[in-house]
C-alpha cells in the first residue's frame, strides 16, 4: 500500500466534541467560512471557547483563516474557513459486477475515482484481490504528494451487520453469509474501515448538513438489485437488527415469479424483470407503487431514485414515480450521479469528525480512528 503521509492533520485536536461541532460548521460554511461570532451562536458556545477551539484547530492544520466579514461600524470580525485537503477518506461501492473507489477531501469533495470490473460471486480472496489493487491505484492517481488518508468505507449490498461489519445473505450470493468483510478490508488496506449497506451509504451522501437538517426521505436504488436507505429526523434509520432498507423484497405478487432472496412474487425481482424485458414505463411504474407504499407507511417528506438502471433513464423513471405518489411528496434523481454509494461510504468515514451527523448520531468513529 502507498505510504499515506501524515500531512499535518492532527485528529487528537477534535478529541473534545465541541471542536468536532465547530469542524462541522466550518464544513457546512463552505469556502467563505465563518466568524467566531456566528460559530459561538451557532453551536451554542461562549465566544472565548470557540476562540480556543479555533486555536487548536488552526494548530492542527484542519483550519486557516478566511479574510475578513465588511465592517458593521466596529472592528471586522476575522473569519474560519475549513482546510479540506488536511485529510481524506477513501470510499468504495462493492456492487455485483462492479467497484467503484472515490477519494474525498474533509468537505466530501471527490478528488479521485475509479471505477473496474468486479465478480462478487468469485469469492472473498478474488474480491478483496481486486479492491486492494484498485484502492492502491486510486492514490496514485491523487497524485504524487502523498495524503492523509483517514480510513476506508465500504458500501456493498446487504443484508448486513454494520456494527461487526459482517455480511448476511447477500441476495443472489448466499455464500457471503458470515464473513467479516469489514476486518478483511481493513487487514488488506491497513487502515480503519466502516461498512454499511449500499443503500445507506448513498442516503448519508444525500442528507442535508447543518444545525437545522432534519426531515426524512428515501433513496431508493435500482441497479443490480432493488434496496431503499431511510432518512428519518435527519438520520439513517438502520432498524435494531441493522436490516431497515431491503425495500425491492416487499411482496407485490402472491405467488409471483421467484426471488433470489427465496420468496415469491417481490417488487425486485417484479422490476428487474420488467427491466430485463425492456419495460421501463411499467418498471417505473412498480417503482412508484412500492414507493407509495413506503410513503403511505413512513410518511416522508420526499423521495429520491438512484442507480445505474434509473441513471440510463432519469425522466422515465422520475415520471413513473411521480405518476402514483401524491403530488405533496417531490420526486428527484441523485445529483451525485453515478457515484452516490461511493461518496456515501466516504462519508462513513467522515462524517464523524463533524459530531453529530446525520446518520452517525450516537455512533462512534470507525474502528481504529482516533
Amino acid at each position: 500500500m502507498r505510504n499515506v503521509g501524515n500531512r499535518g492533520a492532527n485528529l487528537s485536536a477534535l478529541r473534545d466534541h465541541n471542536a468536532a461541532v465547530v469542524l462541522g460548521l466550518l464544513r457546512d460554511a463552505g469556502p467563505e467560512g465563518a466568524s467566531r461570532a456566528e460559530l459561538a451562536a451557532a453551536a451554542g458556545l461562549t465566544p472565548q471557547a470557540v476562540s480556543k477551539i479555533s486555536a487548536r484547530l488552526k494548530e492542527a492544520g484542519l483550519a486557516a483563516g478566511a479574510g475578513r466579514r465588511a465592517s458593521t461600524g466596529g472592528k471586522p470580525a476575522t473569519a474560519l474557513s475549513l482546510v479540506p485537503d488536511a485529510a481524506h477518506a477513501v470510499g468504495l461501492h462493492l456492487d455485483r459486477d462492479t467497484v467503484t473507489t472515490v477519494l474525498a477531501d474533509l468537505s466530501g469533495t471527490v478528488v479521485a475515482a475509479r471505477t473496474a470490473p468486479l465478480a462478487f460471486g468469485a469469492g472473498a480472496g478474488p474480491v478483496l484481490d481486486t479492491v486492494t489493487a484498485e484502492v492502491r491505484a486510486l492514490l496514485a492517481d491523487a497524485g504524487p504528494d502523498p495524503v492523509t488518508v483517514l480510513g476506508a468505507g465500504a458500501a456493498a449490498p446487504g443484508p448486513l451487520d454494520h456494527r461487526t461489519g459482517v455480511l448476511h445473505r447477500v441476495t443472489g450470493f448466499p455464500e457471503w453469509d458470515g464473513f467479516p468483510l469489514r476486518d478483511a478490508l481493513g487487514e488488506r488496506l491497513a487502515l480503519p474501515v466502516a461498512l454499511d449497506k449500499d443503500t445507506n451509504a448513498a442516503a448519508l451522501a444525500l442528507a442535508p448538513r447543518g444545525p437545522r437538517a432534519g426531515g426524512s426521505f428515501a433513496y431508493l436504488h435500482l441497479g443490480t438489485g432493488l434496496g431503499a436507505g431511510l432518512v428519518l429526523g435527519g438520520a439513517v434509520h438502520r432498524g435494531a437488527r441493522t436490516g431497515a432498507g431491503e425495500f425491492g423484497h416487499q411482496v407485490l405478487q402472491l405467488d409471483g415469479p421467484p426471488c433470489r432472496c427465496g420468496d415469491r412474487g417481490c417488487l425486485e425481482a417484479l422490476c428487474l424483470a420488467a427491466v430485463a424485458g425492456g419495460d421501463t414505463a411499467r418498471a417505473a411504474r412498480l417503482l412508484g407503487v412500492g414507493a407509495a407504499n413506503l410513503v403511505r407507511l413512513l410518511d416522508i417528506d420526499h423521495v429520491v431514485l438512484g442507480g445505474r438502471t434509473v441513471l440510463a433513464a432519469p425522466d422515465a423513471y422520475a415520471a413513473g414515480v411521480r405518476a402514483v405518489l401524491p403530488p405533496s411528496v417531490p420526486v428527484a434523481v441523485t445529483p451525485a450521479g453515478d457515484r452516490t454509494v461511493a461518496t456515501g461510504a466516504a462519508e462513513l468515514v467522515l462524517a464523524p469528525l463533524f459530531g453529530a451527523s446525520p446518520g452517525q448520531k450516537d455512533e462512534g468513529l470507525p474502528r481504529g480512528t482516533d
